[in-house]
């Protein structure tokens, strides 16, 4: 691995995302809670506060990080469902991870994980094709079409599972 920061490399933006893709990252947020409950109970309690590196983010910070990511996904899929071209607004995910909310028990976000990609994978699987060409406006980066943002989400569930497995790999 050249960059641990990218177990898996750096997302690119697909030029073009095929049905059978999108049923394929559909199916990786589906799994991703119970991946990650399964990753988190191989490390060690005194593991879940330890950055992965230096500088990186633990364990415990990743498990928080997520739900906080993908629960501003799923809005934005929701906003760009029913507006046209809604002009989304980041967050500052740094932060984020300092709040003492990112202190919990990974329980809570582990749980609040399993029914967000429940009702998540819902509203994907009942999406046309025409609902994927569908888009938000980010400030960052421009116009994303959802299916373009699906495949992002596939990209940032497989990262933080592989982060978290070389976490609690660590002695």
């Amino acid at each position: 691995m050249s960059d641990i920061r990218y177990p898996i490399g750096k997302f690119e933006w697909p030029a073009e995302v095929t049905a059978a893709q999108r049923e394929h990252y559909i199916q990786t947020i589906e799994a991703l809670p119970g991946q990650i409950r399964a990753a988190v109970a191989k490390a060690a309690p005194n593991q879940l506060d330890r950055p992965y590196r230096e500088g990186g983010w633990s364990i415990r910070q990743m498990v928080h990080h997520i739900p906080d990511s993908h629960m501003n996904s799923y809005i934005r899929f929701k906003l760009a469902l029913t507006e046209n071209e809604p002009t989304i607004k980041p967050y500052d995910e740094a932060a984020c991870a300092e709040l003492s909310d990112s202190r919990a028990p990974v329980e809570v976000s582990l749980d609040l994980l399993d029914a967000l990609h429940r009702r998540w994978v819902i509203l994907l699987r009942g999406m046309t094709d025409a609902d994927y060409e569908r888009a938000f406006r980010h400030p960052e980066i421009g116009l994303v079409k959802l299916k373009a943002n699906l495949a992002l989400y596939d990209w940032h569930s497989r990262h933080h599972l592989a982060l978290i497995e070389y976490a609690a790999s660590l002695a």
